[in-house]
C-alpha cells in the first residue's frame, strides 16, 4: 500500500506507478512559445542592457521568488515571513513561468509523494534519457491510474491572492512585458520575458533531471524510489537548489547548503532579510526531527547547532 504524506493522501489502491504520461497543451504551447520565441527573436534583439535585464530579473525571480519564495516558504513552511512579504516573495517565484503557486505546490508535493514510495512512474524518477525526459518534464503530464488525493492546508485553499496568481500566471509577464518595451525597446521584451521564461524552465528541468539520477550524495534515504544528488558547479546558478541530495535528506530545511564550502544564496538573502528583522525561525537540520531512513554517505555527522 502506497504511504501518504501531509498534502498527498494515499488510499488502498492508489499506485506511484501505473499512469500514463500524455500531452499537455497548454504547458507545452506555453514553453514551447517561449522556447521558439526566444531562438527566433533573441538573435536579432540583443544589446547589453537586454542582456543585463536577462540577468537581473533571472536572479531576483529564481533566487527571492523561486527557490525562497515558493520552494523554501510555500512549500516547506521552513521559515516565518510576515504575509506582506511571502506574497511579494510568491509572485516573484510565480514570474519564473512554470506554473501558478498552487500548482508548484501540487507538482512539487505529488513529484515528493511518489519519490518516497519503493517505486515511482520513471516520469517522477527521471529515469528516461534526457531529450524524452525534457520532453515528459516540460510539456507532459502524468496520468495517474489511482492518484493520491491532493489536500491542501487553508493558507493555501482559501487565500484569495493565491488562487489570483494561479488564474492569471501566464497572464503576470503581461505588464513587464510593457515596462520594458517603454524602458529599452524590442530588446528589453525579448530578453526580459520570452528569453528568461524559457532559460529558466529549461534549466530547472535539467538540473532536476542530473540531480535525481546521479551525482555526489552527503546523505541518502533508505527505501525510497529515488534518491538526491548534489550538483556542485550549479550552486550559485541555482542559488542553493543543486544541493538536492542535502534537500532530500532535510526537506524542511530553509538552509540547502549544510555543510562547510556549499554556497547557498538563497540562504544567504534570508540570513541578510532575518537580520532586518523581515524573517524569523529558519529552519536547519539540527532543529528538525530526523527523517526516516536518513543515513549520512561518508564520515560527517550532524550534530547540534549545524554539520560537524
Amino acid at each position: 500500500m502506497a504511504m501518504s504524506t501531509a498534502r498527498m493522501k494515499a488510499d488502498p489502491d492508489t499506485s506511484a506507478t501505473d499512469g500514463r504520461v500524455r500531452w499537455a497543451p497548454v504547458r507545452s504551447l506555453w514553453i514551447g512559445g517561449m522556447t521558439l520565441a526566444t531562438l527566433a527573436a533573441a538573435p536579432f534583439h540583443t544589446t547589453w542592457g537586454s542582456v543585463a535585464l536577462f540577468l537581473v530579473t533571472s536572479g531576483v525571480t529564481l533566487c527571492a521568488g523561486h527557490s525562497v519564495g515558493l520552494h523554501r516558504l510555500l512549500i516547506h513552511r521552513s521559515f516565518v515571513a510576515p504575509r506582506w512579504l511571502e506574497r511579494l516573495l510568491v509572485y516573484l517565484g510565480t514570474l519564473v513561468g512554470m506554473a501558478g503557486p498552487l500548482g508548484m505546490v501540487r507538482l512539487h508535493d505529488t513529484r515528493d509523494w511518489a519519490q518516497r514510495q519503493s517505486d515511482c512512474h520513471p516520469l517522477h524518477a527521471h529515469r528516461a534519457r534526457p531529450l524524452r525526459d525534457a520532453w515528459w518534464q516540460m510539456h507532459c503530464r502524468l496520468d495517474l491510474a489511482h492518484p493520491p488525493r491532493f489536500v491542501p492546508e487553508a493558507y493555501l485553499r482559501d487565500d484569495r491572492f493565491l488562487r489570483w496568481l494561479e488564474a492569471s500566471w501566464m497572464a503576470q509577464q503581461l505588464p513587464w512585458a510593457l515596462v520594458f518595451l517603454a524602458i529599452g525597446g524590442w530588446p528589453w521584451v525579448v530578453w526580459g520575458v520570452p528569453v528568461r521564461v524559457a532559460v529558466s524552465v529549461t534549466g530547472h528541468w535539467l538540473v532536476g533531471h542530473i540531480t535525481h539520477r546521479h551525482g555526489p550524495q552527503g546523505w541518502a534515504v533508505d527505501g525510497v524510489a529515488v534518491q538526491g544528488h548534489d550538483l556542485p558547479a550549479a550552486a550559485l546558478l541555482t542559488f542553493g537548489e543543486a544541493w538536492h541530495g542535502n534537500h532530500h535528506a532535510f526537506p524542511d530545511s530553509a538552509r540547502l547548503g549544510i555543510e562547510p564550502g556549499q554556497h547557498d544564496p538563497g540562504w544567504w538573502l534570508l540570513l541578510a532579510l532575518r537580520r532586518v528583522g523581515l524573517v524569523h525561525d529558519l529552519n536547519e537540520p539540527a532543529h528538525l526531527p530526523p527523517r526516516a531512513g536518513v543515513r549520512r554517505v561518508g564520515p560527517v555527522e550532524l550534530r547540534a547547532g549545524g554539520i560537524a
